[in-house]
């Protein structure tokens, strides 16, 4: 399930009912707010003060929101330009404090100078299947806190090869697509 390019709506925190301009580009899908809304509850009790990273971040609406919700900071990553500028635009007009963009690929950024994040948005567009690289670049490259949450969404039924430190918390389907919350744990679970 994905909103249609055009606006699509923050809804909850010091910017609810705000609308994000979305540029009509081929293959931006962004988070429906269905699952926006439960997402965002199940990350409730810690997202206050969070610094956060919104990887592929495409219209950034996980990272308003969060930013929205009291996160204290979050590094948007977007390769595609015109989705960049958007980005930019929206985060300005909403006076959105504690937000930078780069507008660059997901694995370049990744190769750059690390900075732990307590929170990571990995929803990469579905059809370069970039999950696997990006995951594992994100937690052997020193992206991660210790215990920072991952947020991936991925079609529903995608087998997906993530590091075995990263402890499913909860997930969810809405529609084609699978959304999923994990924590990421010093030591490999046990089989």
């Amino acid at each position: 399930m994905k909103a249609m390019p055009g606006r699509i709506r923050i809804i909850g925190g010091n910017l609810r009912n705000s609308r994000l301009n979305v540029p009509d580009l081929p293959g931006l899908r962004p988070t429906s707010e269905r699952v926006r809304e439960t997402l965002f509850n199940w990350l409730a009790p810690t997202i206050a003060g969070v610094r956060a990273l919104d990887l592929c971040a495409g219209t950034g609406a996980l990272g308003i929101e969060a930013l929205s919700r009291g996160a204290a900071a979050v590094q948007f990553v977007e390769p595609e330009r015109a989705a960049a500028e958007a980005l930019r635009g929206n985060l300005a007009r909403l006076k959105a404090e504690g937000a930078d963009v780069v507008a660059v690929d997901a694995m370049h950024f990744l190769h750059g100078a690390p900075r732990p994040f307590g929170l990571a948005f990995l929803d990469p567009p579905f059809a370069l299947q970039l999950w696997t690289p990006l995951a594992q670049q994100l937690e052997q490259g020193g992206w991660l806190a210790d215990a920072a949450q991952i947020y991936v969404e991925s079609p529903r039924g995608q087998s997906l090869a993530l590091p075995p430190n990263w402890v499913s918390h909860r997930e969810g389907h809405a529609g084609d697509v699978r959304y999923a919350l994990y924590r990421r744990s010093q030591s490999v679970p046990l089989s």
